[in-house]
């Protein structure tokens, strides 16, 4: 079970999450985002990471950037994957190709056959991410995704799924979705966009004590 920590605003954190036991960590370029990070502030940490052996995939969370954004942030930090969080359509997940994948929070049975259809979906993990629907947000609520939806998506596709997971529930979720991994930001926190290394060492223990279950 793969677990991503999102939501990376400093080194400390950076380095507690990977201490924790992460599998990726989220830098989130979205300036109306609790937990925005600049493009040279995000550069500095994964330069630091980086040089110190650092073997999680680094994401970049985006919300209806250019192209030419994307690629040039994921160059600039570093970056493994870039994470389309917003409207984005689905040509500009096409065109940004291998190295991308989308946010999805779908309402309904319909609404997520339709987004993967509509949508490219990576041939390798993750192909997709499930999130809750709240209208107006893009991430970050503390919001549960709809878990049966969800379910329903990981049975097509390696699923990260995020929405509303804490230390405490994480479990439960990967019961009953199956998700390929799980993403936190919130459930993790002393404060938006602060991490709690003791809460970020919980999840990932309770998140891999289901693979020691199966």
């Amino acid at each position: 079970m793969k677990v991503k920590i999102c939501g990376i605003t400093s080194l400390e954190d950076a380095l507690d999450a990977l201490e924790a036991g992460a599998d990726l960590l989220g830098f989130n370029f979205y300036p109306q985002s609790p937990r925005y990070l600049s493009v040279s502030a995000c550069a500095a940490i994964t330069q630091e990471i980086r040089h110190r052996g650092c073997a999680a995939a680094l994401v970049g969370v985006f919300v209806n950037p250019s192209q030419a954004e994307v690629e040039r942030t994921l160059a600039d930090c570093q970056l493994d994957l870039a994470q389309l969080s917003g409207d984005e359509p689905p040509a500009l997940v096409r065109d940004l190709g291998k190295n991308v994948f989308k946010a999805l929070r779908p309402t309904s049975q319909a609404d997520l056959r339709a987004a993967l259809r509509d949508y490219p979906v990576r041939a390798f993990p993750p192909a997709v991410l499930i999130d809750a629907n709240r209208p107006g947000a893009y991430g970050g609520t503390g919001q549960s995704a709809d878990w049966e939806l969800a379910a329903e998506a990981a049975g097509q596709a390696p699923v990260l799924l995020a929405g509303g997971l804490t230390p405490l529930n994480v479990a439960d979720a990967i019961r009953r979705v199956n998700p390929w991994g799980v993403d936190v930001a919130s459930g993790v926190e002393l404060a938006p966009g602060r991490k709690d290394g003791q809460k970020m060492a919980a999840f990932v223990r309770a998140a891999h004590s289901i693979s020691e279950e199966r």
